[in-house]
């Protein structure tokens, strides 16, 4: 019987992951947040007054079996003058599902059918969540685009409204053998998770380990001079003391002019393992070689990561 993983995320980490972790033999269930109010996703939110759809649009091109030709289609953006400008075909069609079937859980499923999705994607909402950040100066911002454009550090995030969170992603996590908080923007794609205290409540309720996969690189504002610690500090902030289990980090040298392009053009450093503050932690630290660099982008080797992810989880 395949070993169950549930994955907390959103955006281009999550996606990443989940290219390379689809290929092993477990069975994966996807949460994704639903609080996205940028570009196209924001557009169709104010039109329809839906959950986020972009981050799910990802999220099924990544796990799709399908050939990539024909996944690429999803993720083709519009350009022109009308309004389609800047709206990528996923969206749309997610959309127009979401508006004929009124339930978004169902609508991920009629379209994992179509791109042959093996595994299970979920919103972590049916709601319509606007998300909320109150910075260290008691400046209150609201919007996810708008927290990640503003480059401030954060006191606390928070929603506007009380989330009410889809029902089977509470069973996936009693059913899981590993929780997985994905690498990716610590307070627009993973905290909101945490910001829903039926989670933070099963998680503690679950037998599952808890593993957290720190991100390479600092987020302008939100995360400077952030090492691994400083990103567990924050999670446990909302889940709670020593309620990770284990961390997997990356030790990978990059190149200095890789690493001066990130610092001068996009306020990036890269995260460091911070081995003095992490030693007296109730945790386990795997470290490896995990970052690969294409077209100067520096990513996670995403087989590499899956594989020692599934390692760990057959031990």
């Amino acid at each position: 019987m395949k070993k169950k993983i549930v994955v907390f995320g959103g955006g281009t980490g999550l996606s990443s992951l989940l290219k390379g972790l689809k290929d092993f033999p477990v069975e994966i269930t996807a949460v994704i947040t639903v609080s996205d109010n940028g570009r196209s996703t924001g557009k169709l939110r104010e039109e329809f007054s839906t959950p986020a759809v972009g981050d799910i649009r990802k999220v099924l091109s990544n796990l799709s079996e399908l050939p990539e030709e024909i996944k690429s289609i999803m993720e083709y953006r519009f350009e022109t003058y009308s309004d389609l400008d800047g709206h990528p075909l996923g969206n749309l069609v997610l959309t127009a599902m979401l508006n004929k079937t009124k339930n978004l859980k169902t609508s991920i499923e009629y379209l994992s059918k179509l791109l042959d999705v093996k595994h299970k994607v979920l919103p972590l909402s049916e709601d319509y969540l606007t998300l909320m950040g109150e910075t260290i100066n008691g400046q209150i911002i609201e919007g996810e685009s708008n927290l990640t454009k503003s480059h401030a550090k954060y006191k606390r995030i928070f929603y506007k409204e009380t989330p009410h969170v889809e029902e089977n992603v509470l069973i996936a996590i009693k059913e899981a053998d590993l929780i997985i908080f994905s690498m990716g923007s610590l307070y627009t794609s993973i905290l909101p998770h945490l910001l829903c205290q039926q989670v933070v409540e099963e998680i503690h309720k679950s037998k599952a380990k808890v593993m957290y996969l720190c991100n390479a690189m600092t987020q302008p504002g939100e995360t400077d001079h952030f090492g691994v610690s400083d990103h567990i500090d924050t999670l446990e902030n909302y889940l709670g003391k020593d309620s990770i289990d284990v961390v997997i980090a990356s030790n990978t040298k990059v190149d200095p002019q890789i690493l001066k392009k990130y610092e001068t053009e996009e306020e990036k450093d890269p995260v460091m393992i911070d081995y003095k503050n992490l030693r007296n932690r109730k945790l386990e630290l795997i470290e490896s070689d995990l970052l690969t660099t294409i077209d100067n982008t520096i990513r996670h080797n995403s087989l590499k990561l899956s594989s020692i992810i599934f390692s760990y989880l057959m031990r």
